[in-house]
């Protein structure tokens, strides 16, 4: 995201026209972080706002709109771009770094970000569009290497990160399970409130696995797995027992929508059972 003051622009471009589309960019940006309404803001990108792009201007896109939308949580920017462009409106981007395609960076921005409200917005949208194209989204991995989230996708920053409640609203539309592992090792790493967060996130992901994932657990540490898991459950991912009762009936729950479990009193959680 541009951050720079005119005269930083006036500094690094170097032709009158792109000095022009660059403090655009920059009015643009801080109109979205100023939260001007979405009408006001659509006018700007569709008449004054533009990008420079291999040697001449360029209209700002709705993919690129959405991007600051999600960065300074404008939900009703982000509602508007996501009901007039649809899923066009979380296109890849062209990296203004390295010059390469990308991917589609919108679902690990709203991770990154915690933008628990636009992601819901952005996966409904993705609910209506055709099935494969909402895999291509759900499942995409970060593509430029010098990208913090370079070859992660959305569920396993969401885990890395511990953000549950983007996690849960991911696995409920579809995406792949991943990241058991990660999960394990932060709920081993951190304490307090992070704890909880991880531990969240490591019990929506056993909703959703297909079964046992590989438990990262040497044998001498198994007191202490057990502890921090429960004792149903670690004997479950060990594969010396069948799945907690109270886990088969928690992921017939969690399939039919995120309120369903997040709704639930902390006793009916699964590590209720430690």
């Amino acid at each position: 995201m541009p951050r720079l003051l005119s005269s930083q622009v006036d500094l690094l471009s170097s032709s009158p026209s792109q000095r022009q589309c660059e403090r655009t960019s920059f009015s643009f940006y801080c109109a979205v972080r100023q939260r001007l309404p979405a009408w006001l803001l659509e006018d700007m990108r569709c008449m004054e706002v533009f990008s420079w792009e291999d040697g001449g201007p360029r209209a700002f896109l709705p993919s690129e709109a959405l991007l600051y939308a999600l960065v300074h949580d404008h939900q009703d920017y982000a509602r508007f771009l996501l009901k007039e462009h649809s899923a066009s409106a979380m296109r890849p981007t062209r990296c203004s770094f390295c010059r390469g395609s990308g991917r589609a960076p919108h679902l690990a921005i709203a991770v990154r970000y915690d933008r628990v409200s636009i992601l819901g917005m952005m996966l409904a949208t993705l609910k209506d569009a055709q099935v494969q194209t909402a895999k291509d989204f759900l499942d995409c991995r970060g593509g430029c290497s010098h990208v913090a989230d370079a070859g992660k996708t959305a569920v396993q920053l969401a885990v890395e990160l511990s953000r549950p409640d983007c996690l849960l609203l991911l696995l409920v539309h579809g995406a792949l399970p991943s990241g058991a592992d990660a999960a394990l090792q932060r709920l081993v790493a951190s304490d307090g409130t992070e704890r909880r967060r991880a531990q969240r996130c490591l019990d929506f992901l056993l909703l959703f696995l297909p079964g046992p994932p590989a438990l990262f657990c040497p044998q001498d540490e198994s007191h202490r797995w057990q502890s921090l898991l429960g004792n149903e459950v670690f004997r479950w991912l060990r594969g010396l027992a069948p799945p907690p009762l109270l886990l088969q009936a928690l992921r017939c729950l969690a399939r039919s929508g995120p309120d369903q479990i997040t709704a639930l009193p902390d006793f009916l959680q699964l590590h209720s059972r430690q």
